[in-house]
């Protein structure tokens, strides 16, 4: 029989969640702010992690995975905890999830003042820690489609099935700029393109927090990761150091996290590393002047896994926890993920009492956290009601995913039109990527590393299934060849080519993020190499997929290939998405979001220097396998009468840039059109060409339409030597299609 308290917490998710206007809802916090303890105050900065709650025998989780009544208690009754987060292994049922949820707010609405938890998860491209959510295409994927209505429905579905396990909290998007092409988490961002970051990163929290600033039952509060730099590590390795000038930080990598929270985006993490020999978590200037001053961001800022610990564990700038604490909490951070003890909770309420962490500053953390927690609606709905969430797992959101990850895979190859294969041909399917969902789906899929996929995701087709059933099982043969990082028995793969008429060879990573995927060398594993070298000469047509986290080298081989799919980590429609490629059923549209490098020493991004060009440097200059940008289709299209509304632009004006795009092959496709602009003299020294606008269009055969952009001269801006946005007077060129046109800017 449920408890009276449980009774009223379920009885809450059958009335409609309360809108408040935003003064409404400071004066609710400005009453309890003025009713809370020290010590209730720094319990609602404090995170600590599932684990830290759940019954254990000699150190290890006992599962099913059960929490530990007494833990609980202490956690809530005691230390006063406001948040918990994590998984706490593998990904559980929507049930285990209710209950969870159900038990440890039932114990923080049972202290004095009644304030509910709020529970974050990494709910990384869709629910993936609930067993049978959805799993979208990785963000990298995501980017590929250049989409963001697409990017917007992701949100909104994801945020819309985590509600439906009571998490109101989720650790997404990621913001971080794709541009160290070593780092084990490209995967996880929107491509190497500030822009390109900036609005998918921007339509994915509005889909995740609604249209209005307040979320409703329906929608969850997004945390933009990681701010800032995280992304660039000199090694390539992850959480290692950063050396980015302040310029470049203001130029590239905070432009997406401005527009995020400029529309509303309501908490951030901090990025776990170091920049310039300053850890984030230790950066007043990062964390408060930036952050919270220049941006007003009015959410909070939460650390990452036990990062303000590791100020003194790792980096060594304080030393013991205690002045970490005080470091990181005067610097700007409101919420501990601590996560597994209460020693922030002891130690900060002692720095208070000692006059090194002030009053202030708690009370400016904890109304942060208070002001999300009401926004969220957990003061009136802190359980959601389970009947209320039909669609969860339903045929509509597994439609969304397979018809955005048809707008991801990327071609970028196809010789003599090899594909789409015609229907009865004999193919081998081989390599180490064709027969697991972990290379589709990557990290963060009901696990951290994703490697019980090929369990979990069972119920999916892999390349291979897809193929099969798309071709006929009698029409398709299969060796392994090679696992990722050795050879297997590659003569079976060699006799069934002799049989084949076209060998599909399925290349790539298995997964992986964070530390456990850091890579010494970016070029793809020799047994790969090796294996592919020896399909060649079979001389039978190879179609080479790449199912990868990050563009691993592959110049090697491309030559030997006569198409090449890019399918990135798709997610549990991508074994579908590449068969239906294949076969003629999708036509590709999506283009590359990052470079795609031709040497692992060689990685210059497409946004590079007039001295990093070809014509200034013929043996080192910018030359990539593939460009940002690049992508083929099954049809084409013609790019004609650009117009521009004016040859000049003025302060305060718009400039209206048109371009016509018609199809003129055989076949219905989309096109993503990019507008470039080229600034061609600056008092810094300009990029060859930057990203300044996308639309995706649908044209069918013989179709025309025409793609507008409009531009301010803000849209022209660049950080100068002064750390200034300014747009300076002079020329420019603008690119779309291969088609130029040149305006001036002037301001008088």
């Amino acid at each position: 029989m449920k408890t009276l308290m449980t009774a009223l917490i379920l009885g809450a998710t059958s009335l409609q969640a309360q809108v408040l206007p935003n003064a409404a809802i400071e004066k609710k916090i400005d009453a309890l702010l003025s009713k809370m303890t020290l010590e209730e105050k720094v319990g609602q900065m404090t995170q600590i992690t599932i684990e830290s709650l759940l019954k254990t025998q000699d150190g290890k989780v006992i599962l099913p995975m059960t929490l530990d009544p007494e833990k609980v208690d202490v956690a809530f009754s005691k230390y006063k905890i406001g948040s918990v987060l994590n998984i706490g292994g593998d990904a559980i049922t929507r049930d285990a999830w209710q209950k969870r949820i159900e038990i440890l707010q039932k114990a923080a609405l049972a202290q004095r003042l009644k304030i509910p938890m709020m529970y974050g998860v990494d709910a990384i491209r869709g629910n993936n820690y609930t067993l049978d959510a959805v799993m979208f295409p990785q963000q990298i994927a995501q980017a590929a489609s250049f989409n963001r209505e697409h990017a917007f429905r992701v949100g909104e579905i994801a945020a819309y099935e985590t509600r439906a396990t009571s998490v109101p909290w989720v650790f997404s998007p990621v913001l971080d700029l794709g541009r160290q092409a070593a780092w084990p988490r490209i995967w996880e961002t929107y491509g190497e393109d500030p822009y390109l970051v900036a609005e998918l990163g921007t339509a994915t929290v509005k889909g995740f927090q609604g249209s209005n600033l307040v979320t409703d039952k329906f929608h969850v509060a997004a945390c933009l990761k990681h701010y800032m730099g995280y992304s660039m590590p000199l090694s390539g390795h992850d959480r290692t150091p950063a050396w980015i000038p302040e310029r470049e930080l203001r130029e590239y990598f905070l432009p997406q996290f401005a527009h995020a929270i400029e529309n509303g985006a309501k908490t951030v993490m901090v990025n776990s590393a170091e920049i310039n020999g300053v850890p984030v978590h230790a950066s007043k200037h990062i964390l408060t002047d930036i952050l919270k001053d220049e941006l007003h961001f009015q959410g909070f800022a939460v650390s990452d896994w036990q990062d303000i610990q590791y100020l003194h564990l790792r980096h060594r700038i304080t030393r013991d926890n205690k002045e970490s604490t005080m470091v990181a909490v005067n610097a700007g951070i409101d919420m501990s993920m601590v996560p597994f003890d209460f020693t922030f909770c002891d130690d900060l309420i002692a720095l208070v009492k000692e006059g090194k962490v002030s009053e202030a500053r708690i009370d400016d953390a904890v109304r942060r956290i208070l002001r999300v927690k009401y926004e969220v609606n957990l003061f009136d709905e802190p359980l959601n009601n389970p009947k209320d969430y039909p669609l969860f797992n339903g045929k509509a959101h597994h439609q969304a995913n397979y018809d955005f990850a048809t707008e991801c895979i990327t071609l970028l190859k196809n010789q003599n039109n090899i594909l789409p294969l015609k229907q009865g041909s004999k193919i081998l399917v081989t390599g180490p990527t064709a027969n697991t969902m972990r290379s589709l789906n990557g990290g963060w899929a009901r696990n951290w590393q994703g490697t019980n996929s090929d369990e979990t995701e069972k119920n999916h087709n892999t390349i291979l299934e897809a193929i099969q059933q798309t071709f006929g099982t009698q029409n398709v043969a299969y060796e392994a060849g090679a696992d990722f990082s050795k050879l297997l028995d590659v003569d079976k793969a060699i006799a069934s080519a002799k049989n084949s008429d076209v060998i599909v060879l399925c290349l790539g990573e298995n997964s992986y993020t964070e530390n456990p995927g850091n890579i010494g060398d970016l070029n793809l594993d020799k047994a790969q190499i090796e294996f592919a070298e020896a399909m060649a000469k079979t001389g039978k047509p190879i179609v080479l997929v790449l199912a990868e986290g990050r563009p691993r080298i592959i110049s090697a081989i491309e030559p030997l290939a006569s198409a090449v799919l890019q399918s990135y980590l798709l997610g549990n429609e991508g074994g579908n998405v590449v068969a239906h490629t294949l076969s003629g059923k999708i036509n590709p549209s999506g283009k590359l979001p990052y470079t795609y490098p031709r040497a692992a020493n060689s990685l210059i991004n497409y946004y590079h220097k007039y001295t990093e060009t070809k014509a200034y440097d013929e043996a080192a200059g910018y030359d990539p396998q593939w460009e940002f940008g690049f992508g083929l289709s099954y049809t084409s299209f013609e790019y004609k009468n650009l117009k521009l509304s004016s040859n000049i632009l003025k302060p305060n004006e718009t400039l209206t840039i048109s371009v016509d795009v018609s199809n003129t092959g055989a076949r219905e496709g989309k096109e993503a059109v990019l507008l470039y602009v080229s600034d061609l003299i600056a008092s810094v020294t300009p990029e060859v060409k930057r990203l300044r606008g996308f639309e995706k269009i649908a044209l069918k055969v013989g179709e025309t339409k025409t793609a507008s952009f409009t531009l301010q001269a803000k849209d022209l801006s660049f950080i100068n030597s002064a750390l200034e946005r300014v747009t300076e007077p002079g020329d420019f060129e603008v690119k779309i299609g291969g088609l130029k046109a040149d305006f001036v800017y002037k301001t008088e």
